[in-house]
């Protein structure tokens, strides 16, 4: 067992090699920096607070993952809840891009995707992020979100669906759709 220093030192280490990657998949479950930035602190206190009980230094960022997946999660439910329903709606980008293929296209097309990403369900869109964005197995991502494979897989395939929908009704097409 480490001292308390020890812990401490150990704790602000892995913060500080890993704060980054954390904070891009807190943006993308909340889609606002600020947003983003609270969910990752409350996030990281939370383990903070059980670092000396996590034993597998390898499961450190899943646990954290979980932690902002749940927290998101409670935030979300807490906000319907209270009638605090966000009024935006999304940007009407998708596929109105001028015609062409440069690079401002493809940044254009992504921030409208991560857009229409953002209107998803808590869990759809957690299990979207953590399978396509953070690039994690099926199996990883059932563990981070505490739920089965089957779960992971409705929930994904209920995401993408509502996603090409959403592409659909805007007159976009997918890449994969060829056009």
């Amino acid at each position: 067992m480490k001292s308390g220093r020890e812990a401490d030192a150990d704790f602000s280490d892995y913060v500080a090699a890993r704060q980054h990657a954390l904070l891009r998949t807190a943006f993308v479950l909340t889609g606002e920096r600020a947003s983003a930035e609270d969910l990752l602190q409350t996030a990281l206190a939370k383990t903070y607070l059980s670092w000396s009980r996590i034993r597998d230094p390898r499961a450190v960022d899943a646990y954290v993952r979980k932690v902002m997946v749940n927290e998101h999660t409670s935030w979300w439910r807490r906000a319907w809840r209270h009638q605090e329903h966000s009024t935006g709606q999304p940007p009407d980008c998708v596929g109105t891009a001028a015609a062409g293929s440069g690079q401002a296209d493809g940044v254009g097309e992504r921030d409208a995707m991560w857009s229409l990403v953002r209107t998803l369900a808590p869990r759809q869109r957690a299990a979207v992020v953590l399978r396509f964005y953070e690039d994690m197995s099926e199996a990883e991502t059932a563990q981070v979100l505490g739920c089965s494979i089957g779960t992971v897989k409705s929930q994904t395939s209920r995401a993408l669906a509502s996603l090409r929908r959403q592409l659909s009704e805007a007159g976009a097409t997918s890449p994969a759709g060829g056009s």
